[in-house]
């Protein structure tokens, strides 16, 4: 087991490395559509890129509606394995929409070892997300 500070500077470890390995400015944040935002996740358990909706209920299902009607493009096109959930839970018990895929081997921030295979499904995934958002990010708008 680690302590609180050991998994806390890992944690760092990782995103300064990953940084530095695949340096270049992702959308993360900032998609200029209120309440959707891209999402890296990696904790002792998985790894996973993400799409979130996580304003009210009434936006969330503008965009959700666009979404999904662009699922078969998403699926067909960028990202064959992708994972639509329409009421996600976080671990904090907060309810947003999700659409999200994750690295099918078990993996944890913690084990260095899985480091690069995260880092390159990261960069390859998050990639072609950013690629889908920027083609339709009209249509999701609209």
């Amino acid at each position: 087991m680690f302590s609180k500070e050991e998994s806390r500077l890992l944690r760092q470890e990782f995103w300064t490395s990953f940084g530095k390995s695949f340096p270049r400015k992702w959308i993360l944040y900032d998609t200029k559509l209120k309440g959707l935002s891209f999402k890296f996740y990696f904790d002792n358990k998985k790894a996973l890129v993400a799409l979130d909706l996580e304003d009210d209920l009434e936006n969330r299902i503008k965009y959700w509606e666009k979404l999904l009607a662009l699922k078969s493009i998403l699926l067909d096109d960028y990202l064959p394995d992708t994972i639509y959930d329409e009421e996600y839970v976080l671990d904090n018990h907060k309810e947003i929409s999700r659409i999200y895929l994750p690295l099918e081997q078990k993996v944890s921030i913690h084990n260095k070892n899985a480091w690069r295979d995260v880092m390159e499904f990261f960069n390859k995934n998050m990639s072609l997300f950013e690629a889908f958002f920027e083609e339709y990010k009209d249509v999701i708008e609209g």
